[in-house]
């Protein structure tokens, strides 16, 4: 039996303000424990939470950036439970009416040896507050608590179940993760949980309309476990199925080193939480100038810098998803063509989607760090495109400018005339060199004469050899041709 794997993802985003939602408490990470709690993140009795501005305004571009509802009026609820690091017994998020309401996310990925794209609908996002930190070491068998994170602003954006798989799953995940990073309202840092990841996991026997029965896992911090998670925790739903058994809805943690999901709590519904407005908060009311205030502030979106690369500079659907996948690779790109020119886009894209992407995943290094600039890159294609250097040369003159790591403009001619890799494209030269290769290969000449192409390929060959690869490949086979034609 043939099953159909149904997947929804919810995010919590941190926002990158300056303090805590509610608070005037800084969130800077790795400070000393407890040493960024006020008295509010703290819940002393007679505080009241103050709303952080800067925290609605990354909410409003993210619901623009993704075509969703601005809510003109939200509401914030008391989310009920308890947990040693939630000092007020429950958590202010929201619930019936949250600040973002709709919106999609385009994003494209590799499926069976073909890229293709996917467009997701998400249900919404919401503001609220982070909890703090349970610690479990180093406390001689006793658990510590840190509220730094008390109080911590986050953004939890909840897309539709209309994922199928952990391919998508991750695209899904890498596509919001660049794009809440495009937009600024978050740094991205997974490894100091700036961007944790809850996934909804079910099966269903493919043809049923009905869902089945849900399990979510856990803050995965990275790509790479969302992925494993999904295809683990797939494997113990059909299997349990398969056996007789019943899926029952649960919170479940991932243990990458033992490859498996373990149940953690039976999962809660909405009714268990007791949500309920919140007293001391009065609606979050957004205006229409508000809303245009934000907007006019926003970068150029990954979707119109798509089509803007198809249309103005003929790129292909593919090279222009690949370029905006991330801010740092777009402005890049843009950078390049801006001193290359529009006519050599396509090489631009080429260059970065390859050699420079595998240089910078070979080395470990990021595109912003890359020692060879823009300027540089722009200026090695034009010296490409005017028949100074081959393609072939333009891959040693890369190596060359990488291993340099100057930050001087004319790199590239000095790297050319160091390592003697400019074209012959002297037309009396390569005459010379046609001439000898002729004379040498009267068989060759004989073959291409009687109709034969490929022995036209053994002659380029021959006088590739004869200047030590330096011709000019275009201009040399036009010669070649003339000649044998005559």
């Amino acid at each position: 039996m043939e099953w159909e794997v149904v997947i929804g993802l919810e995010n919590h985003v941190q926002l990158t303000t300056e303090s805590k939602i509610f608070s005037g408490s800084p969130i800077k990470f790795g400070a000393e424990a407890n040493t960024q709690a006020s008295p509010v993140d703290l819940a002393l009795p007679g505080v009241l939470p103050v709303m952080n501005k800067q925290a609605v305004d990354r909410a409003i571009r993210f619901g623009l950036a993704v075509g969703a509802k601005i809510a003109p009026a939200s509401i914030f609820a008391r989310k009920n439970y308890f947990y040693p690091d939630l000092p007020k017994g429950y958590q202010i998020s929201q619930f019936e009416d949250p600040v973002v309401i709709g919106g999609s996310l385009t994003f494209g990925y590799e499926k069976d040896g073909e890229f293709v794209t996917k467009t997701v609908n998400l249900t919404r996002a919401h503001l609220e507050e982070d909890a703090g930190k349970s610690l479990h070491e180093d406390y001689a068998g006793m658990s510590g608590i840190d509220l730094n994170r008390a109080g911590t602003p986050l953004l939890e954006i909840v897309s539709e179940p209309e994922i199928r798989s952990a391919a998508e799953a991750v695209a899904y995940a890498k596509a919001l993760h660049s794009l809440v990073m495009w937009l600024g309202v978050c740094d991205g840092n997974m490894q100091e949980g700036s961007f944790r990841c809850d996934v909804n996991v079910s099966v269903r026997r493919k043809g049923d309309e009905k869902l089945g029965t849900r399990c979510e896992i856990k803050n995965l911090n990275s790509f790479r476990f969302i992925e494993e998670a999904v295809h683990v925790e797939v494997r113990r739903q059909i299997e349990l199925i398969e056996d007789g058994g019943k899926v029952v809805q649960a919170t479940r943690l991932y243990d990458p080193d033992r490859k498996e999901t373990r149940e953690m709590r039976s999962k809660e519904d909405a009714q268990d939480y007791r949500y309920f407005p919140d007293p001391d908060l009065p609606p979050l009311v957004i205006s229409d100038a508000w809303i245009s205030q934000v907007k006019a502030s926003m970068p150029e979106l990954p979707a119109a810098m798509r089509e803007r690369f198809v249309s103005e500079y003929a790129l292909p659907e593919y090279d222009s998803l690949v370029l905006t996948a991330s801010k740092a690779m777009a402005t890049y790109f843009v950078a390049v063509v801006d001193k290359a020119g529009k006519e050599n886009a396509k090489a631009a894209a080429n260059w970065l989607m390859g050699d420079v992407s595998s240089t910078l995943n070979r080395e470990g290094v990021d595109l912003d760090q890359s020692p060879v600039s823009a300027v540089q890159l722009a200026a090695m294609l034009k010296r490409i495109a005017d028949g100074t250097i081959s393609n072939k040369a333009a891959k040693e003159v890369f190596a060359g400018m990488w291993e340099a790591k100057s930050t001087d403009e004319n790199l590239v001619d000095t790297i050319i005339e160091a390592k003697g890799l400019k074209q012959i494209s002297d037309t009396g030269a390569l005459e010379a060199i046609v001439n000898d290769v002729i004379a040498a290969n009267e068989k060759s000449v004989e073959q291409y004469r009687a109709g034969k192409e490929a022995a036209l390929n053994s002659l380029i060959g021959q006088a590739m050899k004869a200047s030590r690869g330096k011709a000019n490949p275009a201009q040399l086979t036009e010669l070649l041709k003339a000649k044998l034609a005559g």
